[in-house]
């Protein structure tokens, strides 16, 4: 008798002394197990006491059907706390089996989608670049006085954006949509003009690596701050549009290559030239003065309309600092298109000199920053939270208007402060530019 009510004790799901004194016994672990309230089969599968725990203390409910129940391939003996056959649950092996494979299955999808993406992408790239050179060939062999773009140049024009652009995507300086924009914008750029490249490609490495200094600080001063400063298909299309046109321009007027600025040989292509860099060198200054001016001045910013002084990040707000710094971005955009004409262009000593491009950059960049402080002060609202004590763009109740009004975003004054830089300043140089 005394034996098989030993034997119904273990078939009802209690554990006998033996088994729970024997040492590294299933009654051993299975009485950890219990005082922690998971489930105390004792089979050695240890790594899934903390989720059956956690899942058994969001239950609240203890288990009243045995160890079978929730595993049906174990022996019969009980499990004193198992919630999930008594809370109308799924079994624990079903539910974990489930959601790993769904985890699995999720990350695989996302793993070929993502790489389906990139070969679909550059393919595009590909075809795209491909076209442009048939065309060119074409257009060449008709008409006769068209240089055709060669194919080491095709090349260069495919590979090294589709690496620059890869490179921003992986440190987050560009998220998808701005990869895709910038490989367009890249590749027109480069395969126009190389000295259009360089200066596109010094403003976005500079633009990004100032965008991610002193991050902290900025975070704490603008409340629309991300991490990382990942610029979206937006934000490239407001910097890049205007250059990306006029380097379309300056192909079908004189083919691809290098020309020198030369207003007295080569009018039209020296203003689309100038126009194309103060364009970039606008972006490049205003970005330099937005990044660095309100890190390291000491003094706060004054708004531009009315010279009072406003919280720092105001739209339309200068300081000394930042308008320096503006000058040396659009001077830096300049010495890259500077360099790359010494380099590339063959004719140089028969041409006009080519150093005012610097001078003309740092110029570009300085009138850029103003005109779109002047922009921001006027045609972009700045309140302050006073919940947070953060400068916001947009109205709220919270905010307490400081300056401008909700009718363009950041984005839209940079790209109309770009057209107004990029039209006015080469029609302005072609009066004072050295003559060959």
């Amino acid at each position: 008798m005394a034996a098989a009510s030993g034997r119904k004790r273990v078939a009802g799901g209690q554990r006998t002394p033996a088994r729970r004194g024997r040492p590294g016994g299933r009654g051993a672990r299975g009485g950890g197990a219990g005082r922690r309230g998971l489930c105390s089969w004792g089979l050695g599968l240890g790594r899934l006491d903390l989720t059956l725990g956690r899942l058994a203390q969001l239950s609240g409910r203890d288990c009243v059907q045995p160890r079978r129940a929730c595993f049906p391939d174990l022996p019969k003996f009980g499990c004193p706390s198992c919630p999930f056959a008594a809370a109308g649950l799924p079994r624990p092996r079903e539910l974990i089996s489930l959601f790993s494979m769904t985890d699995l299955n999720d990350n695989i999808c996302k793993r070929y989608i993502k790489m389906i993406t990139n070969i679909v992408i550059l393919s595009l790239i590909i075809c795209i670049s491909l076209a442009f050179w048939i065309i060119s060939m074409t257009a060449s062999t008709y008409y006769g006085n068209l240089r055709p773009i060669s194919p080491w140049r095709w090349l260069f024009s495919v590979v090294v954006p589709v690496l620059i652009v890869s490179n921003g995507l992986k440190k987050k300086s560009l998220d998808h949509s701005g990869a895709l924009g910038g490989l367009v914008v890249g590749f027109i750029l480069t395969i126009a003009n190389f000295s259009f490249f360089t200066s596109l490609l010094m403003f976005f490495l500079s633009s990004s690596k100032l965008t991610k200094w002193k991050g902290e600080v900025k975070k704490r001063l603008d409340s629309e701050y991300k991490e990382g400063g990942q610029r979206n298909w937006v934000q490239v299309f407001c910097n890049g549009a205007v250059p990306t046109e006029l380097a379309l321009l300056y192909m079908i007027e004189n083919g691809p290559g290098e020309i020198p600025v030369d207003f007295s040989k080569q009018y039209s292509a020296s203003w689309m030239c100038l126009s194309l860099l103060a364009a970039l060198a606008c972006s490049a200054g205003d970005t330099w003065a937005s990044e660095v001016g309100p890190v390291l001045s000491k003094s706060p910013p004054r708004l531009i309309t009315t010279w009072e002084k406003v919280p720092v990040g105001t739209n339309g707000g200068v300081t000394v600092v930042g308008l320096v710094s503006s000058l040396l971005g659009g001077t830096f955009v300049g010495i890259a298109y500077f360099l790359t004409q010494l380099i590339s262009v063959n004719d140089l000593d028969i041409s006009a000199p080519q150093w005012p491009i610097i001078a003309f950059g740092g110029l570009a960049g300085l009138l850029g920053s103003i005109v779109d402080s002047y922009l921001g002060a006027t045609m972009q609202y700045t309140g302050l939270d006073e919940s947070t004590g953060m400068v916001v763009n947009s109205p709220t109740n919270k905010a307490k208007h400081i300056a401008g009004k909700p009718i363009l975003d950041n984005n839209a004054v940079n790209l109309f402060s770009s057209v107004f830089i990029a039209l006015l300043l080469p029609t302005a140089a072609w009066g004072f530019w050295p003559r060959g």
